[in-house]
């Protein structure tokens, strides 16, 4: 028998457990079987960011992450944020982030959902970035990819977008209004976006 139309499922909502027939958004940094990665996000007070492609038409609500063998220690502030990248790549603007984490708990190996507020509805397809920094005398790490060098993760050629880096310094539990002045990384972390 011969195939008679395209598939009727994307990769991600079969391997993810998302129904196609649900008009919810349902998008991820990484796929969740390439999250080979424990991954050291940054120092305290330091945002790590990590490229996603959105569609027109996402709401997002949620950004979800999942922690890796190191807890938090001590945390006193924090946040996940969504920035916009597809008017610039090189300094990207922030359109919403979470409550400030503050003291809350984050152990080892399990996955934390926080609000976005307020939700965003993306206009326009193309590159964003979710970014989370954590405040604490133990930054948790994240479940998440190794691209092994930096330059990879790097524009290695121009029009090619940066796709982890860290950015800003004592920034407690407020995000920056850019992603300004980033250092490429090697480690892209696993986000899910809801």
């Amino acid at each position: 028998m011969t195939r008679q139309h395209p598939p009727l499922f994307a990769f991600e909502h079969i391997l993810e457990g998302v129904a196609i027939t649900r008009n919810d958004t349902f998008r991820s940094t990484l796929p969740r079987m390439g999250t080979m990665a424990n991954t050291a996000i940054a120092a305290t007070g330091v945002c790590h960011a990590t490229a996603i492609a959105l569609q027109a038409g996402d709401v997002i609500t949620n950004i979800t992450f999942v922690t890796a063998t190191t807890a938090a220690g001590t945390p006193t502030a924090g946040f996940a944020a969504l920035y916009n990248g597809t008017v610039s790549a090189s300094t990207p603007t922030l359109m919403a982030q979470t409550a400030d984490f503050g003291s809350t708990a984050r152990a080892a190996n399990t996955a934390y959902t926080v609000a976005l507020a307020p939700a965003q509805t993306i206009t326009t397809a193309g590159l964003y970035y979710v970014s989370i920094s954590f405040t604490a005398s133990t930054v948790p790490t994240l479940h998440g990819a190794n691209l092994n060098n930096a330059v990879m993760s790097g524009a290695i050629i121009t029009g090619m977008p940066t796709l982890a880096w860290t950015h800003g310094s004592a920034v407690g539990g407020t995000a920056p209004s850019t992603i300004a002045s980033g250092s490429a990384v090697s480690t892209p972390v696993y986000f899910i976006l809801t």
